[in-house]
């Protein structure tokens, strides 16, 4: 009798540890599930992309901090920004196949924010702040300043008030923003669901340009240019759709959440 009690107390202390065993088991995957989006996103991809098709409106690119980027005021004692002076080898702009073409250009806007007014310690702050990865927006400063009397290259200023056109579920909503902001910071802070699914609400790399599901039916636009190189790779089953994340403002636009 001892040895039956036993053998009974022994099979429900193996079959305790399996239970447990098997619980921490299903836990842990789901964990993994939750963040296979962040985990598993190559760090090391950079995606970057000229704003327009001669390069002469600027450069978008996403570096991850460190950026390793040497800035200097683009005139001394003046809020007119900063401009890149060189590259560290230890930060991520030296991994940007673009690395060559940013030295001497401005910095224009920081995760869709003008910084090209700011004094110098303004806009380290800003850079400070913004979450990693940083889309930063660099331009040719001189097109902008050597002749007053030029016209200018794009077709709405930067700060220009536009209005953006939310094809959303049916629904058509228009709201209005800023040329130089990002459009799913835009599209996020006016509670619109870009995110649709539990897919893609976990799976979401957080404006990295590298999940696609931020992305957006382009309907009608104005002063906008082509899209990305980049884009058309990550987005081929559709022509007209845009990573919202990577695309700053640029003039009217119509899109719709798909």
């Amino acid at each position: 009798r001892q040895v039956v009690t036993s053998v009974v107390v022994a099979f429900m202390m193996g079959l305790h540890t399996y239970f447990f065993l098997a619980i921490n088991l299903v836990l842990t995957l789901m964990v993994e599930a939750f963040h296979v989006g962040r985990k598993y996103q190559p760090r090391s991809v950079i995606p970057c992309y000229a704003m327009d098709q001669n390069d002469s409106v600027g450069i978008l690119v996403n570096l991850e901090k460190p950026l390793g980027l040497i800035l200097e005021e683009v005139e001394e004692g003046e809020a007119l920004g900063v401009k890149v002076t060189g590259i560290r080898e230890d930060g991520s702009a030296s991994k940007s196949d673009v690395k060559d073409r940013l030295i001497g250009l401005r910095l224009e806007s920081v995760m869709g924010a003008p910084v090209n007014n700011l004094g110098f310690d303004e806009v380290m702050a800003t850079i400070i702040e913004a979450p990693s990865p940083v889309q930063l927006v660099f331009e040719n400063y001189s097109q902008t300043v050597s002749d007053p009397s030029e016209p200018i290259s794009t077709t709405f200023p930067v700060g220009s008030s536009v209005a953006i056109t939310v094809l959303d579920s049916g629904k058509e909503t228009t709201i209005n923003a800023r040329v130089g902001e990002n459009l799913r910071k835009v599209l996020l802070e006016n509670n619109f669901e870009i995110y649709k699914g539990l897919k893609q609400k976990l799976g979401n790399c957080g404006g990295g340009g590298q999940c696609t599901f931020c992305a957006v039916e382009f309907i009608a636009c104005e002063g906008w240019p082509e899209r990305s190189d980049y884009e058309a790779a990550k987005l081929k089953k559709n022509s007209t759709s845009r990573l919202s994340c990577l695309n700053n403002i640029q003039g009217p636009v119509t899109v719709r959440i798909t």
